[in-house]
């Protein structure tokens, strides 16, 4: 079983509350804290790197590596396939870092299975339409598929109560901040929901 919380660390969030920019953040600030690369069956957008981005493989070679045990966990999102490699995570984790697993609620549900100790963080945007304004902006998908990931983010926010805290995705550098000072300060509680954040989540069933 890993040490306590400090090197397994999983973020997870809906599509456009800005997840990946928190981790690029947090990797950045902070040298002890390497993100894993997910390996996936999608295609590589323009905007993307192969090995860093992600590892972008066909469909046999995931399954085969699926065949293989090689992942931590893998999930299916939006027809396509993404998988936490098992090896470069655990490479990382005897280096003495604390990996963080960009992954989606499937995920972090398989992982904790294994990896009970991980601590799991959520982030929700600010409202509604916010999250439909920033994947507007994001230019990088169809109308059909800005509208699915928007439909899906009303079902994944709703998996923020599993999480060890949760957090508003308003402003970047107070995102981080509170981001590491929760982990520093963390004790085995759950950070509480506050009212502003449960005003959110409640929103999105409507």
């Amino acid at each position: 079983m890993l040490p306590k919380n400090k090197s397994l660390l999983i973020i997870s969030a809906p599509s456009g509350t800005g997840k990946t920019t928190v981790v690029r953040k947090l990797i950045q600030d902070k040298p002890n804290m390497v993100a894993s690369i997910s390996y996936t069956t999608r295609s590589k957008r323009d905007n993307e790197i192969d090995g860093d981005d992600y590892r972008f493989v066909s469909i046999p070679v995931f399954e085969a590596m699926v065949a293989e045990h090689a992942f931590f966990e893998y999930a299916e999102v939006f027809g396509n396939f993404y998988g936490t490699p098992k090896k470069e995570v655990e490479a990382s984790i005897k280096e003495g870092k604390t990996v963080i697993l960009e992954i989606d609620w499937q995920g972090a549900n398989q992982v904790r299975k294994t990896e009970p100790n991980c601590l799991t963080l959520f982030l929700i945007p600010p409202s509604k339409e916010e999250l439909k304004k920033r994947l507007d902006k994001r230019g990088t998908d169809s109308v059909g598929e800005i509208n699915l990931r928007f439909k899906e983010a009303i079902n994944d926010i709703q998996h923020s109560i599993n999480y060890d805290a949760t957090f508003v995705n308003k402003d970047l550098e107070l995102t981080c901040d509170e981001i590491i000072n929760f982990v520093k300060q963390y004790k085995g509680l759950k950070k509480p929901i506050s009212e502003h954040e449960l005003s959110i989540i409640n929103s999105f069933k409507i």
